[in-house]
Parts: C-alpha cells; structure tokens; sequence
C-alpha cells in the first residue's frame, strides 16, 4: 500500500555556509525519499535555517546588519549547494517564519496547559556593559584547576578540566572585556524529569525499529539514575532574557524561547509553509495516523531529538516522530575535518572546481550504513572507487554496445534473447526487491555493492561474447543484435538501481534510452524491441589533481627567526599602484585619548586630520600605551576608512600600529609616529 511520508534532515545554523557534514546528512536523507518515491510512495522533503540565538544576534551586530538582514543573506546562498548536488527539498524555510512563531506558541501553550511548565529563579553571569546574560561561549577567564588563562566558560582546552562559569578565576565578557556579574533572572522549564514523560519516553523509544540500538543504549544511560540519585533525566530550561533574538514567550515580556525550543518546531513549520503553497490541509495531513514522522540527524544533536522533541509534540497533543535516524561524522583520511591541517572540504570548492556532485554522491552513499559510525572520505579511495564503479563498471557496459546497435541495427533493441542473455536479465531483475529493501534500511553501501556485482556479472557476459569480434564475422549480425541488446537492458536494469544515487546521470540514461522516468516497478517492464537514441559520454573518470585541489593547505607555521617571513608571516600577494592609491593615509596629530569604559582593549583618540571639526577614533592599543603618553604625538591613520558604529560611539578612521604575528611570543604594539615638521592633513604616499 502506498504510504505517506514526512522527511527531514536537520536544520543547519544560519550563521555560516553549508560544510561537507550537512552535504552528507542531505545526500543521505535525499538518497532514502528518492527511493520511496520510486516505489510509489508520498514523500514531502522539508527543511529550514535555524535562525535564532544569541551568536546569531550577535554576528549581525559584529556585520553592522539586523538579524533578519544576515540571517537572509546566509539563505541566499543556500541553493547553490542543494541544487549543485542534486538534493530535492519540497521546501526551503526559516524558523524565523510566520509559521514557527505561531506553531511555537501554540505548543508551549498547550505544555503550560499540561503543567509541564516550571518558573524558577536562577543565577548566571551578566555582562553590564551589554546588558545581557552571558552563554558559556562569551564568558573566558582562568581554568580553576589548572591556571590557564583564556579558557572558556565551560571547559579548559589546556586541561581538558569541566567546569561550570562560576567556577572561572577572573572572569570576562568577550563581548565588551567586562567583568560580569551575578544576577537572578526568572527561567522557564519544561519539566523533563516529570514521571509522566519518563513513563511515555520510556514506551516511545521503546517501540521496535523507532531508533537504532546504538542510540537505544545510549538513551538507557540518560534515564539511569545511581544509588545515589544522580542522573536520569532533568528539566529543561526553555527561556533566554532579552536581547535575544528569538520568539518571545507568551505572557512573559522580555522573555523569549530558547533556540532549540523552536529550532524542531521549524520541521512542521516549513511542512506547513508548503502546504500552504501547494494548497494541502497541514493540520488534516498531520492528524493523519497513517503519515510517518522521519527525521535525519547527526549523533550530537541526540538529546534533543530523542527525548525534549517527542516529549514536546506528545504532552502538546500532537504526533511524536515515528523514526529518528542518527548517523556519524564525516572525516578526512581517518582524521576530524580540520582548515588549519589541509584536510576540510568545501562543498562550494568542489563544485566551483568542475568536480561531477555525482562522484561526491555514490562515494558518501557506499561508506554509508544503518549504524551511527562515521564516514571517512579518502582522496585515494575516491578516486580508485568512483573511476573502477561508476566509470568501468556501470558506464563501461552502454559504452560497449550502444555504438553497434546505432551503426549496425538503427538503434532498435531486439526482444529475443539466447538462454544466457535471458538468464543474466533474470538474474539483474531478481535483486530489485533486495535492493529496495537495504536502501529502505538505509544499508546504502551493501545496496551499490549488490549493483556493482551485478555490474560485474554482465561486464563477465560482454567479455564472454565480445561484440567487437562478433561484429567482424560473418552471419553473426543477429547474435551482435542480441548480445548488445541485452547489455542496454540489463543496463537500464542498472539505472533503475542507482538512480536514488544518480539522479541527475539517470534522467541523461533516460534520454539516451527514450524512455520515461524510471521507478522500481519498470524492473518488470522490459524494454523490448525498443528503438534508443544516439550515445552520448555519459561520465568522465576523476582526475587525481583535482583533489589536490580541491584541499586547502595548511597555513605555513609561524617562525620568528624565518628570513622570509619578517614580523613572523608572510608578505602579501603584489598588488598593482593603483589598488595602494584607494587608501588615504594622513598624518594626524592626537590631541586627546582617554580610556572608554567597559573595555579593556580600547582607547578613544581625538584626532586632528587638518580638517575643521577632529576625528573620534577608536583604537585597541590600551595595553601598549597610556593616554597622557599619546597626546601631542603625531601618527598615521586611514583617513577614507568607512565609519563604523561601536556600541560606544561611532569611529571615524583607524590608526596604524606594528605588531609581531605570535603576539604571545612576540608581545610589543607599536603605532606609527611622523617625524619632526609634519603637519595634519599630510598625506602619506
């Protein structure tokens, strides 16, 4: 019976571009909904950008742009990597939308309905320069346990030492340099811990074939709970203190939903977007018992989606997630993806290199399994895998024959095969049903495994009767006829097979062969005498340089004492006079400097460029220089520099300091002085 289907892959944070982790999870998920939609079945493929929190409200302040400003910029450039690699979202959305304001809403209302809302008063550090409660990501000081300075809020890098901020020696804000303060604020839980949800998740992940045993025992360790009652599941704090951008709390001013309230609610969010487009009745669909819930996610967002989520949709009288598939993380060569050493992967890169997004594809989807292990990706293997299968294998077998039948035969197949030919065709049809079912269990990598044998079975049968021979003999026209038509039929065989993979070289086999577009039940409908059209290179094999390419390499290592590098780093690439001639440096007298409260980084120069009114300037040399030391010094600044808007006033030019590269090697900072007789207004040239 056909089913009806609700997929998701996990929303990304719209904060950066997509990496090579998100292109994996969307192949993946793409992979599983092409194949149920071959079989028939009714899938609607959402997403959508996670767009709140505070280093989202952040960033966009840093960028001089509101949140929705950056967070629309970060969207624009999504479709550029769907599109390049063939994933098929019904709908692109944003948890910034309509919809999840309204869906988010409505859920915590029914929870508070439920009593499943707690308020509780609690302590957390406070910046009161910003005027904001501080994440653990915006709070460094020194670890407590070993010293080190610089470390963040929550664990030290030097050590390895957890810790809780309040634990921290000589804390600071990272956002203004302040020291922050301990202040009580009212938060709201959901409360997690409840007997009630411990009772329904217990059933709910309990419920064979839900979620894989990997993730069943880890959950098992989550709701133990020792001798002596440390553990088990603890409520949940959904609330962050304005600013924040977010959703704000019903009933609660200045209160608003913590992003990974609202982040999964962004799933029905963008369904119900699309629905709305497409004319479907959202709220009838997901009363439906008959629609599955599936959702695609990396292992470090576990929690959230296997306990908080269904928990959510359950006690708010809606339908809790059906399957929640978990997978690994991508590596390179056996090691985490890393800028710095050479080995991260830029899915733009790839693209922007001419690399087939199809290589990219079949390589992810044969390291993949039903498990939560990592998938690694080698350069070597890469190529050796994509060029031997995809190339010599599959390829090889319509490059070997479609030539005779065009020049030979008119292109037109013939429906009569010898034993072997009609054997090897039964053999290739008879392992559809297997085939759909370990891509079903998304065993991708034993489903092209079981393809690539069969590849190996009628690239044996083309060897075995070698057409170019058969087409030099005499009275052998209708067993050339024969032989090469069942190469394209057992090659379309093939198509059907990988097409979940190969969606994009599947519509060009479509065109070569004339036929419409292939689902699994054209494995039962064979072609026949069936004319096909001119045969086309369908695929180029890998060339190894590309992947030289494709790498970064790592940045040279800083070494003071190298001769080529003065000032520990490299000098920068030439550029031509008139890119030097676009920056105008003046000479400028400082006439006032002052500390500026709530930093510990700058200072506050008033400078006089020769102009009627001075210039205010803010620069970071307050740990090198004092401002009675820098009145009536004469230095250099960019004078055509575009003022920037700091919360503590607005900057009107930069001034020009020295520095060493490893500054902690090297500390010193040392602004440029004009010598005797230069006046303000100079320019420098």
């Amino acid at each position: 019976m056909p089913r009806k289907l609700f997929v998701t892959t996990a929303l990304p944070y719209a904060n950066a571009p997509f990496h090579v982790g998100h292109m994996m999870e969307y192949i993946q998920a793409d992979i599983w909904v092409r194949v149920l939609r071959m079989q028939g079945h009714e899938v609607h493929f959402v997403c959508a950008d996670d767009a709140h929190g505070a280093p989202i409200m952040i960033a966009a302040e840093k960028a001089g742009k509101t949140p929705q400003e950056f967070v629309a910029e970060i969207a624009a450039g999504r479709r550029q990597y769907l599109d390049g690699f063939h994933i098929g979202f019904d709908n692109w959305h944003s948890t910034d939308g309509p919809e999840n304001h309204e869906l988010a809403k409505d859920i915590y209302r029914a929870l508070r309905k439920e009593g499943l809302i707690a308020v509780r008063s609690i302590e957390q550090f406070f910046d009161p320069v910003k005027g904001m409660f501080l994440p653990d990501r915006y709070i460094k000081g020194e670890c407590p346990r070993c010293g080190a300075k610089d470390q963040y809020g929550d664990s030290c890098e030097v050590c390895g030492a957890v810790y809780a901020p309040t634990e921290l020696k000589n804390p600071y804000s990272t956002l203004t340099g302040a020291t922050p303060v301990m202040k009580s604020s009212e938060h709201y839980f959901f409360q997690l811990s409840s007997q009630r949800c411990i009772d329904y998740l217990r059933q709910w992940t309990g419920h064979a074939g839900r979620l894989q045993p990997e993730v069943l025992n880890k959950i098992k360790e989550w709701f133990a709970v020792d001798e002596q009652g440390h553990g088990g599941l603890s409520d949940w704090d959904i609330s962050r203190d304005a600013p924040y951008f977010g959703i704000d709390i019903p009933d609660a001013p200045g209160k608003y939903f913590y992003v990974w309230l609202d982040a999964p609610i962004g799933y029905l969010a963008s369904l119900k977007n699309y629905f709305a487009k497409t004319g479907r009745d959202f709220d009838a669909f997901m009363a439906d018992p008959a629609v599955e819930q599936v959702h695609f996610i990396g292992k470090d967002i576990t929690y959230f989606h296997t306990l908080f989520w269904p928990a959510m949709l359950h006690f708010s009288g809606r339908k809790a997630p059906d399957k929640v598939f978990v997978h690994g993380f991508i590596t390179v060569s056996g090691e985490k993806m890393s800028k710095s050493r050479g080995t991260g992967i830029s899915p733009l890169k790839y693209l922007e290199l001419g690399m087939n997004a199809e290589w990219l594809r079949y390589y992810i989807a044969a390291k993949l399994n039903a498990k939560v292990e990592d998938v690694d990706f080698n350069p070597d293997d890469f190529v050796a895998r994509v060029n031997s299968d995809l190339v010599g294998k599959y390829i090889n077998i319509a490059s070997r024959a479609a030539g005779f039948l065009s020049k030979r035969f008119g292109g037109t197949l013939t429906a009569q095969h010898a034993a072997d030919g009609q054997k090897l065709i039964d053999a290739v049809m008879s392992q559809s049903r297997e085939i759909q079912r370990l891509y079903e269990e998304r065993e991708y990598g034993k489903a092209l495994r079981e393809v690539m044998l069969l590849a190996d079975r009628v690239n044996e049968y083309v060897d075995q009767n070698k057409p170019w021979e058969l087409a030099k003999q005499a009275g052998q026209d209708a067993r050339l006829h024969e032989v090469c038509s069942v190469c394209i039929e057992t090659f379309r065989l093939l198509t059907v097979y990988l097409k979940p993979v190969l969606p994009a070289l599947a519509a060009q086999v479509e065109a070569f062969l004339r036929v419409a577009p292939l689902a699994f039940a054209d494995v039962d409908r064979p072609l026949g005498q069936h004319t096909i059209g001119e045969y086309k290179h369908l695929m180029q094999r890998v060339d190894p340089t590309l992947l030289d390419a494709l790498f970064e390499p790592p940045p040279a290592p800083v070494d003071a004492t190298a001769v080529d590098e003065p000032g520990g780093e490299a000098i920068a690439e030439t550029i031509a006079i008139g890119d030097f001639s676009k920056i105008d440096l003046r000479i400028a007298k400082i006439v006032g400097a002052e500390y500026v409260t709530g930093s510990d980084k700058l200072l506050r120069l008033t400078l006089d460029v020769g102009e009627p009114k001075p210039r205010n300037v803010f620069s970071g040399i307050r740990s090198a220089y004092e401002p009675q030391d820098l009145v009536g010094k004469y230095t250099v600044m960019v004078a055509n520099l575009a003022p920037r808007k700091m919360k503590f006033g607005v900057s009107e030019g930069m001034v020009l300091a020295a520095s060493h590269a490893d500054e902690k090697a090297n500390p010193g900072l040392y602004i440029l002085e004009a010598w005797p007789g230069a006046t303000p207004g100079l320019r420098v040239r």
